[in-house]
């Protein structure tokens, strides 16, 4: 496990309070196994630079077209269109662009130089607060979160890994020793719906809770509360059921949904099919905030969104 290996980051947020127990720095790992349809981070979805493209910035100067190297970038009805599949997300458009109207998202940087530039917070996490890993699916890139969180750990600083658990057991089990709380995703317990909605089976998903639990972990429980998907009565009490039988987790959050990322969508020029989907009302995951508790008495309700 080296601390020398490359992480490909997609963003660090500062003074989070939505990932883990107190103040935090949420570090974002690019790439996800999974397809969930509703994901408030489409561009840490690949396990590549994205680009980001903000129109609103654009002065039309055409420095983009001639940066680009493949070809990759035109106009249509005069505004800028990339073409995602030639661009090879080099950067060049990005470096050149004179208003910061493209954005490379993704960007290798050594376990160390991250660890470094986390530890720069430390004053201000408190008892409580800490770094949390997060992403896309952090696993995907095991050796460089574990390499990460025992960088972290052995400097006296918490850490949370936030994940949804698609991969063999074994490539959690070296950053288990250097975290504090795994914030675990359970989505859709049905498998055939599960498998339908989010591009996956969900049978090591649920083996691996069992199995934190069984490795006393502490974990937090993260569902997505989405109309027509996971915010049924039906798959709450499925979950409810499975989590009382497994093991109770230290707490069980019920997520809101919310449309504020559709600009993100946007900026990737992809279509989102939640982009015209209200906001989750307080009485829906209020009643199914109670369902949960009649099977975990620890779930609550909040406006976080995963």
């Amino acid at each position: 496990m080296s601390a020398n290996k490359d992480a490909l980051i997609l963003d660090i947020q500062r003074m989070s309070t939505e990932d883990g127990p107190g103040l935090r720095t949420t570090v974002f790992f690019k790439g996800c196994n999974l397809v969930c349809p509703w994901c408030h981070n489409p561009e840490s979805i690949r396990s590549r630079p994205d680009l980001n493209w903000f129109g609103h910035k654009c002065i039309g100067c055409g420095i983009c077209e001639t940066a680009c190297k493949q070809g990759a970038v035109g106009r249509n009805a005069g505004l800028v269109k990339f073409n995602r599949v030639l661009c090879k997300a080099c950067g060049d458009c990005a470096e050149e662009c004179p208003n910061g109207a493209i954005e490379l998202k993704g960007k290798l940087m050594p376990v160390e130089t991250l660890f470094r530039e986390l530890a720069k917070d430390r004053p201000y996490f408190g008892a409580d607060g800490g770094v949390t890993l997060s992403g896309g699916e952090v696993m995907l890139q095991a050796e460089a979160a574990a390499a990460l969180a025992r960088l972290l750990h052995e400097a006296g600083i918490g850490v949370a890994l936030d994940t949804a658990g698609c991969y063999d057991f074994r490539t959690l089990e070296a950053a288990l020793p250097y975290t504090d709380l795994v914030l675990y995703d359970l989505k859709i317990f049905d498998p055939v719906e599960h498998k339908r909605i989010i591009g996956a089976d969900n049978r090591l998903i649920l083996e691996n809770y069992r199995r934190l639990i069984q490795a006393g972990a502490r974990v937090w429980v993260r569902t997505p509360v989405i109309e027509g998907a996971t915010g049924s009565p039906a798959n709450i009490r499925a979950l409810g059921a499975f989590i009382r039988e497994a093991g109770v987790p230290d707490k069980w959050e019920l997520c809101s949904f919310n449309n504020l990322c559709r600009d993100k969508y946007e900026r990737l020029d992809l279509d989102w099919q939640y982009k015209n989907a209200g906001l989750t009302r307080k009485e829906d995951i209020e009643n199914l905030r109670n369902i949960a508790a009649e099977y975990v008495p620890c779930a609550v309700y909040s406006g976080t969104t995963v």
